[in-house]
């Protein structure tokens, strides 16, 4: 974990009030007194859900945390990131007045000092919803510190020993360190450090175009910095649908000029005079360039260090803890939940998961991880917002899948929005039209998806989108018009023929 000094801005106000919230000076932990129902390690969202659901319920719960209440959602996650990405796209919103007919004698003066103390501002004010006092309030007993199992059924804080009914690992985890030549030696920020800055780097280098860099390298080009994104595979977010992927590239490609070097081989970084230098061929070009800063965000490890798992008998490998679709480790009493084992490195899959926990765990409940519906948003611009299965994962399940898909260029809305690049896309079981998965790219795609979301928990079928009024004129009437089309395939030639002969005959 990032020590406080490189995650924080100790001489800022709205830094040092976040600590004061999240991780207070004087606090003085609580003295164990009998048997907890529920101990959590990690106060991140997972555990602070887990925590506070618990304690609401009754349940005699302790709360552990080594490093700053809020975990990475608050602290260096969501929260600073979508504050830094809302600003940038207000610089990007100025700049582009003249095509709504809108001049301004000047072109538009961005402060990214300021745009960061927002964001620090903002993000202080947020910090009390996890905040040492309120969870104290709420009947949680908070310890500050670093806690490890000595046992099957009980964990060590600063010398106390807490006894427990059910335990629950949320403690999360952090940025993967890659092993590039030089990395080290030139120095780097992670998502853990990168909100610390004040001042704009002219010039910024970001290794790895999944969602955290292809945000971040957007966020910093709209400010000013001329960026440069590195990723070893072709393209950017290759885990999103490439149709998707690929306006989002182009729209950073050419609206926004950040620089892509995809299929990058043999990076080496050194020091250099007036920066960082940075060697890497990509296309059979070769770049030899020179950066202010370099942001490294090519994927997460699990926060194992210190929880003497082996003492509690909880098995665990490199991708973090190991559990069953119950959310139990291999103790029966410990459970886990969050980034420290799953695949989804998501704030609201964290806080899905942690509901879990409160119902198995502490009642009788037999509610399995893997019937989540989960959707997600990367938050660039265009967003690309997904859900359920893609086209290729459904075949893989068995189904027999069909996919439509409607450009929003097809959509008044988004043709008077100026946003009308992009889509949605609705893959359905041939054989019943149950929806099973979609993906959308559009500036709210974030949004949008929820309705695909509740259609699938619920297990509808194709026609509900038709059959769904919205609201004229919205964006999210795509989906209608998916819907629209979907009916459309039902009028075969053989329907349409009784159809005509039906008319004909009540003509």
């Amino acid at each position: 974990m990032t020590p406080l000094n490189r995650s924080m801005l100790l001489d800022d106000p709205h830094d040092r009030q976040l600590i004061e919230n999240c991780r207070p000076a004087g606090w003085t932990n609580p003295t164990p007194t009998g048997r907890y129902n529920l101990v959590v390690l990690g106060g991140g969202t997972a555990g602070l859900v887990s925590a506070a659901g618990a304690a609401g319920l009754g349940a005699k719960v302790a709360l552990i945390e080594k490093h700053l209440l809020g975990g990475d959602c608050l602290n260096y996650g969501c929260v600073p990131s979508k504050g830094v990405i809302r600003a940038s796209r207000a610089a990007f919103d100025m700049r582009g007045g003249a095509a709504f007919g809108i001049q301004s004698p000047e072109p538009p003066v961005v402060s990214f000092p300021r745009a960061m103390e927002r964001m620090r501002r903002l993000r202080a004010e947020i910090s009390f919803h996890d905040s040492a006092q309120r969870f104290k309030d709420l009947g949680v007993d908070v310890y500050i510190g670093t806690g490890r199992f000595v046992g099957p059924s009980t964990v060590e804080v600063d010398g106390a020993r807490l006894e427990f009914h059910r335990a629950e690992i949320a403690t999360g985890g952090r940025a993967a360190e890659p092993p590039i030549p030089g990395l080290t030696q030139v120095g780097y920020h992670t998502n853990e450090t990168i909100f610390t800055l004040t001042e704009l780097p002219r010039r910024l280098a970001i290794v790895g175009a999944g969602p955290i860099g292809c945000e971040l390298a957007q966020a910093f080009a709209r400010f000013g910095s001329q960026v440069y994104l590195i990723e070893a595979l072709h393209g950017i977010m290759p885990n999103e649908d490439p149709d998707a992927a690929d306006i989002v590239r182009s729209s950073m490609l050419d609206r926004d000029c950040i620089k892509l070097m995809c299929c990058g081989k043999d990076l080496q970084l050194s020091n250099a005079d007036g920066g960082k230098r940075l060697k890497v061929e990509s296309h059979g070009n070769y770049y030899d360039i020179v950066v202010d800063e370099i942001l490294v965000g090519v994927g997460r490890k699990p926060n194992l260090e210190e929880l003497g798992l082996d003492a509690a008998g909880v098995q665990y490998t490199a991708q973090g803890v190991t559990v069953d679709d119950r959310l139990r480790t291999t103790n029966s009493r410990i459970y886990a939940a969050g980034d420290i084992c799953s695949r989804y490195k998501f704030t609201h899959a964290a806080d899905a998961m942690a509901r879990i926990v409160i119902a198995n765990a502490l009642f009788f409940a037999r509610r399995k991880v893997t019937d989540l519906v989960i959707p997600w948003c990367t938050y660039t611009d265009p967003e690309i917002a997904h859900v359920g299965y893609y086209e290729k994962d459904a075949r893989a399940a068995g189904f027999d899948v069909a996919t439509l898909t409607e450009s929003l260029d097809h959509v008044d809305r988004a043709l008077l929005d100026g946003e009308a690049e992009g889509f949605a896309r609705v893959h359905y079981d041939k054989k019943n039209g149950r929806m099973l998965g979609g993906t959308i790219v559009a500036r709210h795609a974030g949004e949008m998806i929820s309705e695909l979301t509740l259609a699938i928990v619920a297990r509808q079928k194709m026609e509900v989108l038709s059959s769904t009024i919205h609201s004229y004129p919205t964006q999210a009437e795509v989906l209608r018009k998916i819907g629209d089309v979907y009916m459309r395939t039902k009028l075969t030639p053989l329907v349409k023929s009784v159809f005509q002969k039906w008319f004909a005959w009540n003509r």
